[in-house]
């Protein structure tokens, strides 16, 4: 007696979304829980094998690239929607306040990649670093449109330190346990970064 065994064979667009919700999840769940999040509680959550996350990735180095990557576009995504809505001449001030806003700092796993991974990223391969620079020039870059000064590089400078500075705040401002503490944070910090960078 034979025996046929067909394996079931999926389109390339189902691995590729498989991928993404692999991805979105991880994006999400590292800016929550920080880098030490397991392939194998993820996949858990996502109703997946472990085994069936190296379908789809070398290495857990390489999601966190992939999730990193996503994170920032995400973040990119909120800038680019605050300053749709700013008056001409307002774009500044709107980054500073939709970026120091309460509500961005309630949304660790939806906000800013740089205020949760920062610290985590330093200690992440080559690689992951790489993506990471890239990531923030751009976003310093973008910035910069917004900036006044005399030269293209002075504006870059100055987007680059408001930039560190509002992801320090924010990291700092979800640190703090007392509500009143965290909002009185968020609140100095939108005051002196609009009166330094935006007037």
């Amino acid at each position: 007696m034979t025996y046929i065994i067909s394996s079931m064979r999926y389109p390339a667009e189902h691995k590729e979304e498989t991928r993404e919700r692999i991805i979105h999840a991880a994006s999400r769940r590292f800016r929550r829980a920080g880098a030490g999040v397991g392939i194998g509680q993820l996949m858990k959550t996502l109703k997946m094998t472990h085994g069936g996350f190296y379908r789809h990735f070398k290495s857990k180095d390489d999601l966190f690239e992939a999730a990193l990557t996503e994170s920032f576009e995400e973040m990119r995504a909120r800038m680019t929607a605050a300053i749709a809505e700013a008056p001409a001449g307002h774009e500044l001030e709107a980054i500073i306040e939709t970026y120091l806003s309460d509500a961005h700092c309630a949304d660790a796993a939806g906000g800013c990649p740089v205020a949760a991974l920062a610290s985590e990223v330093a200690r992440q391969p080559r690689a992951v670093r790489a993506a990471f620079d890239r990531a923030i020039q751009q976003a310093t870059s973008r910035m910069a449109t917004f900036m006044t000064g005399a030269t293209e590089e002075e504006r870059r400078r100055k987007a680059g330190v408001l930039f560190s500075g509002m992801s320090g705040t924010l990291a700092v401002a979800r640190a703090v346990s007392d509500e009143d503490l965290r909002k009185r944070i968020l609140a100095a910090a939108r005051k002196i970064y609009v009166e330094a960078f935006a007037r």
